[in-house]
């Protein structure tokens, strides 16, 4: 096993430089998260506290084991997709510990918006349980809610992934014996009723909690009927005479204790340890700002990238010598074993086939992937498409497709194309997938795009007879250079949930190791790889 040697300059205008860049689009990210975390307006938040409720993330932190981490999920869902704010998508998601055991936490937002499911709200409930389901966790979901936003119920009621999959995946979850407990906390109503309904045990706390299918203002139109909440749904009538709810909390704090002692009584490992002894890399993570440019033209040092990121800075090459523009290679994290690929050019048909043989010998190990996208995408040309770059793309595509071990993408730089796909996209199951301050992620880059669509309309102004000045030119070029640079930046990635997270290159350890202990215990599946074109 090599030690990968550092040669960069920490001290020099170059790396001050970056890391100043860098410090920009940072401050960009923390603002973004500063409202994410505080959630609803002033007064929402008043009105909130005065029911007697703690702030959702202040119920997160009673219910998780003091002292340990809570790895979120989605924080800036949301982030500038709506006309009104929506922080953190009006739900916060994410996997902690609970009575020394992982377990995924689903907490609504009542001061956002009552708690309503937006589009975005659905999405990044869905994805907790697939993160739940996945690494093998038990779900509790925090229910504060008005149900679906109705102006909204074309995007939210009638699809394949919209309100219903909570439901089925609940199901099918504790189907699976992945414990499902529920913790109503305010409003639950309409078809949202049945998340604690579906759970195999559901706790409702007095006073706030209801649960109803149609609510005080329903039941009026439907029957002339006044009713007030309570009367109608409340924790009295749920688990004294409906038994929709298992357990009565006198208050909030009473009822994360309950969800604690049931949680401690599941079956179920602790997070597993592990399995090597965990190192620092020789080579400062802080130092990683200044050694990516801050002109993104210029190519990211992969195995600078990697010395300060894998455990005493150590990577086993595969193939060092053949197929370059990716770096293969085994090394740890956290003292987790990984396998590593890395972009270090464009990706050519050595690349790919190189790429496809180290994930078929990791699948046999049983080991871990982890895709470090820095990629613009294949070659392209006449000499590349007569040597079947396609073909050898797609054994690379393919073999990331069939691989059942845990895979983990981080996007350290661009990611564009069927380089994305290639290196474990969104489509491609990534267990966890996030994304540094400065990476971009389109189906082509904003100057690739641009030129493109103007000799498209050059050559459709050339049929016409008509001119298109190099001023014309520049002017038709930048609304699209603007265009593709807000859509690929990481605040609208993560807004629209194509990445869990944006991860600070200092935190991308952590991050990582995290992932790696939650899959070190998860359910094993055995790969079975489709047909390789040779």
């Amino acid at each position: 096993m090599a030690v990968l040697q550092s040669r960069v300059d920490v001290g020099g205008e170059a790396f001050r430089a970056n890391a100043e860049a860098y410090g920009r689009m940072r401050a960009e990210i923390a603002a973004a998260r500063d409202m994410a975390v505080t959630g609803g307006g002033d007064r929402a938040r008043e009105v909130h506290a005065s029911r007697g409720k703690m702030m959702p993330r202040e119920r997160i932190s009673a219910l998780l084991d003091m002292g340990t981490p809570f790895l979120e999920i989605g924080q800036l869902g949301g982030h500038g997709l709506y006309d009104d704010d929506i922080p953190s998508g009006g739900i916060i998601t994410g996997v902690g510990v609970v009575s020394g055991r992982a377990c995924v936490v689903v907490a609504n937002d009542a001061t956002v918006k009552g708690g309503t499911y937006y589009p975005i709200t659905i999405r990044k409930h869905i994805r907790a349980q697939q993160v739940a389901r996945e690494n093998g966790l038990p779900c509790i979901y925090l229910v504060d809610s008005g149900g679906a936003f109705l102006p909204l119920q074309e995007d939210i009621f009638p699809d394949e992934h919209h309100f219903g999959r909570i439901f089925r995946n609940i199901a099918e979850m504790s189907a699976m014996a992945l414990p499902q407990i529920a913790v109503v906390m305010g409003s639950c109503t309409a078809g949202g009723a049945y998340i604690p309904a579906m759970c195999d045990e559901t706790i409702i706390v007095k006073d706030n909690g209801t649960i109803f299918l149609g609510g005080p203002q329903l039941v009026k139109a439907a029957t002339g009927v006044e009713v007030d909440a309570q009367t109608l749904g409340g924790a009295d009538v749920h688990t004294r005479d409906s038994a929709v709810a298992d357990h009565y909390a006198v208050d909030e704090r009473h009822a994360l204790s309950l969800v604690r002692e049931i949680v401690a009584r599941e079956p179920g490992a602790a997070p597993v340890g592990p399995p090597l002894l965990p190192e620092d890399p020789l080579y400062d993570p802080a130092e990683l700002p200044g050694i990516i440019s801050a002109n993104p033209r210029e190519p990211i040092p992969a195995r600078e990238i990697l010395a300060r990121l894998l455990d005493g800075s150590r990577l086993t090459e595969y193939r060092e010598r053949w197929g370059n523009t990716i770096i293969c290679g085994t090394g740890a994290i956290g003292g987790f074993p990984v396998g590593v690929l890395i972009n270090d050019g464009v990706l050519f048909a050595e690349s790919a086939q190189k790429a496809a043989n180290f994930i078929e010998i990791c699948c046999q190990r049983d080991i871990p992937l982890l895709f470090l996208h820095n990629i613009s995408g294949f070659m392209v040309g006449q000499e590349y498409e007569a040597g079947g770059i396609a073909r050898h793309g797609a054994k690379m595509v393919s073999a990331v497709s069939c691989a059942r071990v845990p895979k983990y993408s981080l996007l350290i730089g661009g990611s564009y194309g069927a380089g994305n796909f290639a290196m474990c996209g969104r489509a491609f199951g990534p267990r966890l997938m996030g994304m540094w301050p400065n990476a971009r992620t389109a189906v082509m880059g904003g100057e690739q795009a641009a030129t493109v669509l103007s000799l498209v309309r050059e050559s459709q102004l050339a049929k016409q007879g008509k001119p298109f000045s190099s001023e014309e030119v520049e002017a038709f070029k930048q609304p699209i250079r603007n265009t593709y640079e807000r859509s690929s930046h990481p605040l609208n990635a993560a807004a629209n949930m194509w990445v869990d997270a944006v991860v600070d290159p200092e935190d991308t350890r952590a991050w990582l190791a995290l992932a790696l202990a939650l899959a070190a215990g998860s359910p094993k599946d055995d790969t079975r790889f489709g047909v390789f074109r040779m």
